[in-house]
């Protein structure tokens, strides 16, 4: 278990009978308060209110808890309390005793119209207010709407975790995400098929629909606990296209609101913690430099998001001068305009930021605006949104980028839709460039003999769920109209030659090749790896795994030369992952039809290969395989189709779980 950290506690509750304001009086007349405005963010399109998903527990995200290292901020005895107000002078005194008369009054000429209100509770009176929090037994007057299913008052820091434990959180939040993006997939997927019949006509998002159905069942995370700081299982540079995901996985709990915070009624002294923010430029006076930020408060701005009032020191805006004024770090999410995405926008995590500053000051539009300079933390690892602008500029001019490093601007040499590079700028090593690029995987003539009658749909336009090649597939095709995996299968049977559809038939994704720039790289931890230059979103297909398909008698020879051979029967089956619906429906039943059976061959890359050869092993990989047929119906003799299992950022590395790999170096022996 890692060290505790010295930090001030979040939860421990002031003693009342010291407290000046319970002193100096018996009962505090309750106050009303105005509606919080929260930061709208830019770009978003209208979401969905939290209030609507119907209450349901959240898995416990510290599964052992009491195994796993993390710092209760409170759990300690140690812990530094935060101050309570200072007893005021007699002035001040009265001025207060005047206040609470007027405010007794107010709220007595309104009582009775109060208790006419139906579906209402009542809750602190102190949510924005710097004092200390009444007693448990004390009864609020404040009038509010009732809320299902409240986040945690509870904040944690998570600290020192084994490589187990952060193993097992990315596995975690990677499984939370892909059942998300599959979900979403999916409840798109069937919204369009209702809407062909005519049984609905008004379009919904699969985002929110998704999001709803998983906080329904109790599958969103870190509902147990508000992590201040590194949200364990999430990295630096994790990018998301939806903001319902953030709130999914605890990155961020607000689902339109920019400060994300635990609210003076909730927090044990009344002082409000801002635990992460997002910036989307919606705001003009903000100022991002990257590792330096000024931030501007929320408040005081129209529908069309124009600055038409002064803000106020309360909500988000008091969270956060009190995150500074306490030394909390903060997390910070970016929304960047990205043209690959699907809502055109996607949002990506930069890391934590400390809050230095924080004044008011005139803004551009002539109203006061609060705002806060914050600084990134260093030792941290390089901004997500900084690799993707680097990818950018990679994509339009990459000489001009990275003049050194290049050996080759296409190693498939015009073999796929895009060019291959190959980079390397760690030592003298060009191996790639020795192997014949081979785009497709290459089969012995009896594979075409042994498939059947070679017989196709008829469909001409394009084909529909009721024709031959969607019944080869168990009734229904494996992709969506996007060119997105709905859900794995043991095989998926694709148009092909036979078939008289178009080629630009949805039922034939991967015979069109490559759709993203790739590089070949060198790396001092993995050896040779890929890497994309673009966004690769989850279910995306990626390339084929291409390699010289050999016999059982052909591959023994062939290993008694020394030849390292690829055997297709130990991948993992990471293809039943994608598209698992059995936590959302209880009925779900994995796929099964069509079957395939015990493969039994090997493929041999020794001398043709494509770039999927080097992509890394990983037993948390982001790559999936998927059993493919199209130019024959051999169940002895697949393809191998690579499909994203999430939403792979730019540069970063792919990998695949090849069940076998080399225990030193973590990949195969033939990329090395």
């Amino acid at each position: 278990m890692g060290s505790l950290i010295p930090f001030q506690d979040l939860n421990l509750l002031p003693d009342p009978a010291t407290s000046p304001s319970t002193a100096a009086t018996a009962i505090t007349p309750a106050l009303i308060f105005p509606k919080i405005e929260p930061k709208l963010e830019p770009f978003d399109a209208p979401t969905l209110p939290l209030q609507s998903f119907p209450q349901n527990p959240s898995p416990n995200f510290f599964v052992n808890s009491g195994q796993l290292p993390f710092v209760g901020l409170g759990s300690n005895p140690n812990d530094t309390v935060f101050s309570q107000t200072p007893e005021g002078s007699p002035e001040e005194n009265n001025v207060y005793s005047e206040y609470y008369r007027i405010s007794e009054l107010f709220r007595t000429a309104f009582s009775k119209r109060m208790e006419n209100l139906g579906n209402i509770e009542v809750l602190d009176p102190d949510s924005r207010a710097i004092v200390p929090v009444p007693e448990e037994t004390r009864i609020s007057n404040v009038v509010v709407s009732r809320r299902r299913d409240q986040r945690s008052s509870e904040l944690v820091r998570v600290t020192d975790l084994t490589i187990d434990h952060v193993r097992y959180f990315r596995d975690l939040v990677r499984r939370t995400r892909m059942l998300y993006d599959a979900l979403r997939i999916f409840s798109m997927m069937e919204e369009e098929k209702r809407r062909e019949v005519g049984l609905i006509t008004r379009r919904s998002r699969g985002d929110l629909r998704a999001a709803k159905l998983m906080k329904d069942r109790g599958l969103w995370l870190n509902r147990d606990k508000r992590i201040v700081g590194s949200i364990p299982g999430i990295n630096i540079g994790d990018l998301f296209l939806f903001r319902m995901e953030l709130c999914v996985v605890g990155l961020h709990g607000q689902a339109q609101a920019g400060i994300d915070y635990l609210p003076g009624s909730r927090s044990s002294n009344g002082e409000p913690i801002a635990t992460s923010i997002i910036v989307s430029g919606g705001y003009e006076d903000d100022q991002d430099e990257g590792d330096v930020l000024i931030y501007t408060g929320h408040g005081g701005q129209d529908k069309f998001s124009r600055q038409c009032d002064h803000q106020k020191l309360e909500g988000g805006n008091l969270a956060l001068e009190r995150s500074m004024h306490y030394g909390i770090e903060v997390r910070v999410i970016r929304g960047i305009k990205y043209e690959g995405s699907v809502t055109g926008k996607v949002y990506v995590y930069d890391g934590l930021y400390k809050i230095h500053d924080s004044w008011f000051d005139v803004g551009k539009s002539g109203f006061g605006v609060y705002k806060y300079k914050l600084l990134r933390n260093e030792g941290q690892a390089e901004m997500g949104s900084a690799i993707l602008r680097f990818a950018e500029n990679l994509r339009v001019s990459p000489l001009t980028v990275r003049p050194v490093g290049y050996l080759c601007d296409d190693i498939s040499t015009k073999k796929e839709n895009v060019p291959v590079f190959l980079f390397n700028d760690i030592d003298g090593d060009n191996e790639p460039m020795y192997y014949e690029y081979l785009p497709r995987t290459v089969f012995p003539l009896h594979a075409y003999n042994l498939g059947g009658n070679g017989s196709g749909c008829d469909c001409v336009a394009g084909c529909t769920d009721d024709c031959v090649c969607a019944q080869r597939n168990g009734g229904e095709f494996a992709y969506d109209q996007n060119g997105f995996l709905l859900r794995g299968k043991p095989v998926i049977f694709e148009c092909g030659s036979f078939c008289r559809c178009p080629p630009t038939c949805r039922n034939r994704l991967t015979q069109k090749g490559l759709r993203n720039r790739f590089e070949v790289f060198r790396s001092r931890e993995t050896g040779w790896g890929v890497r994309s230059l673009d966004l690769i979103q989850a279910g995306a297909f990626i390339c084929e795994y291409a390699g010289v398909v050999l016999t059982r008698e052909q591959a023994a020879l062939f290993s008694m030369n020394g030849d390292t051979l690829i055997y297709p029967n130990r991948f993992t089956d990471r293809w039943a992952e994608w598209g698992d619906l059995s936590k959302v429906y209880s009925d779900y039943v994995r796929p099964m039809h069509p079957s395939i059976p015990p493969l039994d061959f090997a493929m041999d890359v020794s001398r043709m290969r494509n770039l999927a050869c080097y992509m890394s092993h990983s037993s948390c990989p982001n790559v999936l395989v998927q059993f493919v047929l199209y130019d024959h119906h051999n169940l002895l003799f697949p393809r191998l189709m690579l499909f994203a299992m999430e939403n792979i950022p730019p540069l970063r590395e792919l990998s695949l779980d090849y069940g076998v790999a080399d225990e030193w170096t973590g990949k195969l022996p033939i990329c090395n």
